[in-house]
């Protein structure tokens, strides 16, 4: 039996302080500057621009819009936190209960589900268990029924934390989930080498670099396909007529 299962642990393990906004001393203050460093980005007088991106920031601290994000940032604001909550509901990259370390997403409209999608998606939420906005109770999944990954080039398109993994089949997608699973590297299609958890890129999201914005390769041919057809028969956009 470790000392953490024995009878008195309990009693002489200290919880970690917080102070009134729910936060550890030590992360508030490190919330807290990143939220000044966000502000400065907008003119005075339009920081309530800094939202979107300060709810980015609570969610790569919590890994969901936490109420005590909610609160942070309604604060930092000067809002209310149903005007902060209003926001953070409308904008379907932003979780409301905890996502997973691997937040998987799989495209079930239009062109992907003709491509396969509607198949991708059977597989991997048979094979985890899991059902659309669930997350495993280990804390590693989460999956999503996704309505557009804007990448229909690649159909049928699978993303992990907003990575692509393109041109996937029901198999590739459930391997995917199974090698994150046993901790091994996932490299996506397109993007950086190795894939970054979903609280790191929603820091990246809140406008913070990662010093990874040059890895990744060039577009793919099926994204350059119709400007190259295009150039082959000399089309043009027709010219706006100017009086």
């Amino acid at each position: 039996m470790t000392v953490e299962n024995t009878p008195t642990a309990g009693r002489h393990a200290a919880a970690a302080p917080v102070t009134t906004s729910g936060y550890e001393p030590e992360v508030e203050a490190r919330l807290r500057e990143d939220i000044a460093q966000i502000r400065s980005r907008y003119p005075e007088g339009h920081e309530r621009s800094a939202l979107i991106p300060m709810l980015h920031l609570v969610q790569s601290v919590d890994g969901y819009v936490a109420p005590r994000g909610i609160a942070i940032c309604a604060e930092s604001l000067g809002l209310t936190r149903s005007e902060v909550s209003a926001v953070a509901t409308f904008y379907s990259q932003f979780r409301r209960h905890p996502a997973g370390e691997y937040h998987v997403g799989v495209c079930t409209n239009a062109l992907c589900a003709v491509m396969g999608g509607d198949e991708v998606w059977k597989a991997v939420a048979e094979h985890t268990g899991l059902g659309n906005d669930e997350t495993s109770e280990d804390g590693r999944i989460s999956l999503e029924r996704i309505e557009c990954n804007a990448a229909c080039d690649y159909a049928p398109v699978v993303m992990v934390n907003w990575e692509f993994f393109d041109n996937q089949t029901p198999a590739s997608a459930v391997d995917i989930i199974d090698r994150l699973r046993r901790g091994e590297d996932v490299v996506p299609t397109r993007g950086p080498e190795t894939l970054p958890t979903f609280r790191e890129n929603s820091r990246v999201l809140a406008g913070f670099e990662d010093g990874r914005s040059d890895e990744g390769g060039r577009p793919g041919d099926p994204s350059l396909l119709g400007l190259r057809i295009a150039r082959e028969n000399g089309w043009t956009a027709p010219k706006e007529e100017t009086k």
